[in-house]
């Protein structure tokens, strides 16, 4: 009994794969250049592939473990997998994207339709909040167990339970020092579940923390509490960090320069301090920013070059996908 329902698994997980790399072998560049497609892929072949090992090793032929180890080497491992996680999380701050149009695979710029269209279920949205979680990111550790409870809440099957992304998404909220809604959280967690230990622990730390908040607030009077607000609103206008302004530029919102600060960003060739390869082929150099300094190059790479590196680097891309339906 225990082998036939091992044998279930494994066969449907290989079926799940199949359609997965069918799709992904026609256009590997494509179907990896969409960063949800990226996180999917590195989780399906770490931690899934891990949990389809353990079971397989119970159970099976000395020659199919032996060409499961063989084949586990040309797989991502745990830092390939935050490496995915933490490049879609640089994409969602950076474009100021909403945790549901991550989810639905809608991201601006990709054409609807596409076969390679990828949506996030509810333990890859788990999955990323927990990555966010262990580099103690509570920020987007909320945004993606908050997303999975949504998707919970509509009713999508997941062998991830409400009470777990509760655990996780009411700590993250105290974490950035919001306690009342922190204990909403446990409160609905401990509806759920009314014998779960840490949330009963945190329900009577959250109250308190919260009883003493409040009294705090009520001690300072109105003036002063409106003299400080107003120094804070003053104190954000004027200070710009970099990373935002960074951001800015990809989303193509320029920040303000004044005119005398504009005439003084050039175009130049550049040649290195005389380098014999650059006096030949200058560089074209473009100012975009003076403080900080950035600069934009022009023509550094040919078109013929580019695609010289797609087609060396397809080989590398496409290898990952081969050896799974070599496996399977």
């Amino acid at each position: 009994h225990y082998t036939s329902i091992l044998i279930l698994c494994v066969v449907r997980w290989a079926e799940k794969l199949d359609a997965l790399t069918a799709t992904a072998t026609q256009d590997p560049e494509g179907f990896l250049g969409h960063p949800v497609n990226a996180f999917k892929l590195m989780k399906r072949l770490n931690t899934e592939w891990g949990e389809v090992e353990d079971l397989v090793l119970k159970d099976m032929s000395d020659g199919f473990i032996s060409n499961l180890t063989i084949q586990r080497q040309y797989f991502p491992n745990d830092e390939d997998q935050t490496g995915a996680a933490k490049a879609l999380l640089r994409l969602q701050d950076t474009y100021q994207l909403d945790t549901q149009i991550i989810s639905s695979g809608d991201l601006p710029g990709v054409t609807t339709g596409l076969p390679f269209k990828s949506t996030m279920t509810v333990e890859d949205c788990f999955e990323l909040g927990k990555i966010a979680y262990s580099e103690a990111d509570y920020y987007h550790t909320e945004l993606w167990m908050a997303q999975a409870l949504k998707q919970l809440d509509e009713g999508e099957e997941s062998s991830v339970e409400t009470v777990t992304v509760l655990d996780y998404l009411s700590y993250s909220v105290y974490q950035q020092g919001e306690l009342e809604r922190a204990l909403n959280h446990t409160k609905r967690l401990l509806s759920v579940d009314p014998e779960h230990q840490r949330a009963l622990g945190n329900l009577k730390y959250f109250e308190y923390q919260l009883a003493k908040q409040k009294k705090a607030e009520k001690e300072q009077s109105v003036k002063e509490e409106s003299k400080k607000e107003q120094e804070k609103t003053v104190g954000k206008g004027e200070y710009l960090p970099e990373k935002r302004k960074y951001e800015q530029l990809c989303r193509g919102q320029g920040v303000r320069m004044s005119p005398r600060r504009q005439r003084r960003l050039l175009c130049r060739y550049y040649n290195s301090n005389r380098h014999p390869f650059y006096i030949i082929g200058p560089v074209k150099q473009e100012d975009e920013w003076d403080r900080p300094r950035i600069i934009r190059y022009h023509d550094i790479i040919s078109e013929k070059e580019m695609e010289k590196v797609k087609e060396l680097a397809k080989p590398r891309v496409s290898s990952t996908f081969i050896h799974i339906q070599i496996f399977i």
